[in-house]
């Protein structure tokens, strides 16, 4: 005797089309493997490059600003930035204010590798802009900021 499935396949059809962190998960992972690829020359992930970016500020951010940024935990951030570390690209040090919370800066190598990477991530926006048209990806940006919580 056949047991009858307790959700129907018209279900997961359904949840296939019209879910949105289906789409938006999937959408991030194709965008990701092409920043991935292109920043390959210079030995960096597109999520080492948000990073390096999120340090570019006037005043060294401290961990927990950097990590709501990036929206990731602590933990996840420490990670993050431990191979950077080794490169010699992100340096960490007590806050002043605060001895029991860090602050991050660039390096001088931090800060050249990033001037490189800025002329390629400029150069696949102006490829993937266009794909969306009609001030599409205007309008994803903003979207995905609302849908954010930014």
């Amino acid at each position: 005797m056949s047991k009858l499935p307790l959700i129907p396949f018209e279900t997961t059809l359904h949840v296939k089309d019209s879910c949105l962190c289906l789409h938006v998960q999937r959408a991030a992972r194709a965008i990701a493997r092409r920043f991935d690829e292109a920043l390959r020359p210079l030995e960096i992930t597109n999520g080492q490059f948000s990073l390096l970016m999120s340090l570019n500020r006037p005043r060294p951010p401290n961990m927990g600003s950097v990590a709501s940024l990036l929206a990731m935990d602590r933990t996840t951030l420490t990670a993050a930035l431990k191979p950077l570390e080794r490169r010699g690209l992100v340096e960490s040090s007590p806050d002043p204010d605060d001895r029991r919370s860090r602050r991050l800066r660039l390096t001088q190598e931090g800060e050249a590798l990033l001037a490189r990477a800025i002329p390629i991530w400029k150069a696949l926006h102006e490829a993937l802009d266009p794909v969306l048209d009609d001030g599409g990806a205007a309008r994803l940006r903003s979207d995905l900021l609302i849908l954010g919580g930014g």
